[in-house]
């Protein structure tokens, strides 16, 4: 990670943090891709952002700068940051009054870097990454085929995050033009404080897009001739995306429900050691585990859910009939929809009872609602210990065992519990923004597994 560089300098501040940032590789084509996805959605945003990016060099801004004049006109504020090449300023869209150029130093660590940072009362996004080295490419060396450049980074929707990186992005920006810092400080004073009353942007709708463009480039891909070995690396690297674009509206749904930043990993892990204690086979703990990290889609507490679009047995939430757009997801979209069902067949969108509701979403409704009841008592009473919130919340699930939960999972969280209680630690890990696709098909499981811990 280069010194000095905007990505290095938000990786430091997070480093001793309770939530350590994690990175992963992207390959150009995705970064195009995800980036106009983002971009795009300030043309149906509720307010008016201000965007800053950093090109490396003029000609990739060049290559996008009608793009731009379109999204400037939607815009508080455009800034470029990009070493100049010929026509770089010369561009209209350069010219307009709300577009400003930062010409950046050869030897600017920015300017090896790849930044799209979306900063709205409504809507926050980002793109934070910087290409590898030639050392870092290996013995392989740097790939001929522009689209197979590779970046080192991360993405979000986190508000927080793209705050913060924003200030560091106007640090930096002070040094060439202290007015322009002014300026987008007093911009970001005002957009901050219009944050709290302003309606928020459907953020389905905007990852419903990001997949959308996706899996766009995945079919020119199919269409392109390329090496059986590249193709593949290149159509992993998208797919996986595809699944970060939903893990991270989960994580902020929840977060935003909870004030809990690792909910949604406590949730994935308890689902995960029930599975085990279960005994159920591989591929089912791993799509539970996935289903964990995705159950932040559907608000529980809901008791009609109405007006939404059909699925062949019940209505689903938007947010997971937005998952149906990636058909290796359909599976965990059926066990969302179903978590919310009850044991006596009381329960929503279906009215299934017993074994016809599927074990996964059983399993995902029992631990999703423990561990948000274990959390309410340790909030509502202060003196109340872990093992004390683990077994009050326990008698209340027992008590509703038939009725609500299955009965023979609630004697499993019973064994859980009294693990918890003896010392059991949970796997709660952030997923890591590379791995996670390889849980959506076991046949690949293994080779996708390799190569995404090859290329993180």
């Amino acid at each position: 990670m280069l010194q000095g560089s905007i990505l290095q300098k938000l990786a430091d501040a997070h480093k001793s943090s309770a939530r350590p940032l994690r990175f992963g590789v992207y390959y150009k084509n995705t970064l195009v891709s995800l980036c106009h996805a983002l971009e795009d959605s300030i043309l149906t945003s509720n307010t008016s952002p201000l965007m800053i990016a950093a090109f490396q060099r003029g000609k990739w801004y060049l290559q996008e700068a009608d793009r731009y004049g379109d999204i400037a006109k939607k815009s508080q504020q455009i800034v470029i940051m990009a070493s100049p090449d010929s026509g770089f300023a010369e561009h209209p869209t350069s010219q307009m009054s709300n577009v400003a150029l930062v010409s950046l130093e050869a030897i600017d660590p920015v300017a090896q870097e790849w930044h799209l940072i979306i900063l709205s009362p409504s809507y926050t996004a980002m793109v934070l990454c910087q290409e590898l080295t030639p050392q870092d490419y290996g013995a392989k060396g740097v790939p001929e085929e522009d689209r197979e450049r590779k970046f080192y980074g991360f993405w979000t929707f986190e508000p927080g995050l793209v705050l913060e990186t924003v200030e560091l992005a106007i640090e930096q920006i002070a040094k060439y033009n202290p007015e322009l810092e002014q300026k987008l400080t007093a911009q970001v004073q005002e957009i901050t404080a219009q944050a709290a009353n302003a309606e928020q942007d459907n953020l389905g709708e905007i990852v419903s897009r990001v997949v959308d463009y996706l899996q766009h480039s995945q079919k020119d891909l199919i269409t392109e001739q390329l090496q059986a070995a590249h193709h593949e690396e290149l159509d992993i690297n998208l797919v996986s995306n595809e699944l970060q674009a939903f893990v991270r509206m989960a994580q902020l749904m929840e977060l935003a429900n909870t004030g809990n930043p690792m909910a949604t990993a406590e949730i994935a892990a308890l689902a995960e050691v029930m599975g085990q204690l279960l005994d159920l086979p591989a591929w089912q703990i791993k799509r539970l585990r996935l289903a964990g990290l995705l159950h932040g889609l559907v608000p529980l507490g809901v008791t009609t859910v109405t007006g939404l679009e059909e699925a062949p047995c019940c209505p689903l939430e938007p947010n997971v009939q937005a998952l149906r757009k990636m058909p290796r997801l359909q599976a965990i979209a059926h066990i969302l929809t179903h978590q919310t069902e009850w044991w006596n067949g009381k329960g929503y969108p279906g009215g299934f009872a017993y074994d016809t509701i599927p074990l996964e979403s059983r399993i995902l409704g029992l631990v999703t609602n423990f561990e948000q009841r274990v959390n309410q008592l340790l909030k509502e009473k202060e003196n109340l210990t872990k093992e004390e919130a683990l077994s009050k919340a326990l008698g209340e699930f027992q008590a509703q065992a038939n009725e609500r939960w299955d009965p023979k999972l609630v004697e499993t969280l019973g064994l859980l519990v009294m693990g918890l209680q003896q010392g059991l630690d949970l796997p709660i890990i952030p997923p890591k923004v590379t791995t996670g696709m390889w849980l959506l098909d076991p046949e690949l499981a293994d080779e996708v597994k390799t190569f995404l811990e090859t290329n993180s």
